[in-house]
């Protein structure tokens, strides 16, 4: 394995919170460079496409703040077996977002079963900062499909992709999101 640290965010981002935004904040500030994935995982029922997903997740990190952390993250589609990708890709640091304590039992059975078929990469553990705990993509989609203020849970061009998707919300015209995405 190379010197530099690569961290990699693995995700289905169906579609990208507030919470994770912070969490690839986060994370990339622990290592050289950050791949956030955007996992094409159809059991999960994805309302949007990878590539959507992809281009939400691409236009959220292009807006961050610190373009000098920003630069040092990129977006990529992944597909299949996490450890293969990350020997692949020479990722040292897989980084995880746990909300609450519900995640942590999951996620440590699959960071050992990852630890076990990989040694040399490492899972991390972010806690969700306290205005984050609560989110989920998937209350973010059954708010915007209900017509709701999703706005404390991600972000404007989020919610507009989402009303366009759903067809609800007074300002968003319908196929905005396809547009935007």
């Amino acid at each position: 394995m190379s010197s530099e640290k690569i961290g990699l965010y693995p995700g289905t981002f169906d579609p990208i919170t507030n919470g994770h935004i912070d969490i690839i904040y986060r994370g990339a500030r622990l290592v050289d460079r950050l791949i956030v994935g955007v996992f094409n995982n159809a059991g999960k029922g994805p309302l949007f496409t990878p590539v959507e997903r992809q281009a939400m997740v691409e236009a959220e990190i292009t807006a961050l703040p610190d373009r000098k952390t920003a630069a040092r993250i990129e977006v990529r589609l992944m597909d299949g077996l996490l450890v293969a990708y990350a020997r692949t890709h020479k990722v040292n640091v897989i980084v995880r977002g746990l909300r609450a304590v519900s995640d942590f039992e999951y996620e440590m059975q699959m960071a050992s079963l990852n630890r076990s078929m990989e040694p040399d990469v490492e899972t991390v553990f972010l806690a969700a900062s306290e205005n984050h705990q609560f989110i989920s993509s998937r209350f973010v989609k059954e708010i915007a499909a209900l017509g709701g203020d999703s706005s404390a849970f991600t972000t404007s061009r989020v919610i507009a992709a989402l009303h366009a998707r759903f067809g609800t919300g007074d300002k968003v015209e319908s196929g905005a999101a396809s547009k935007a995405y």
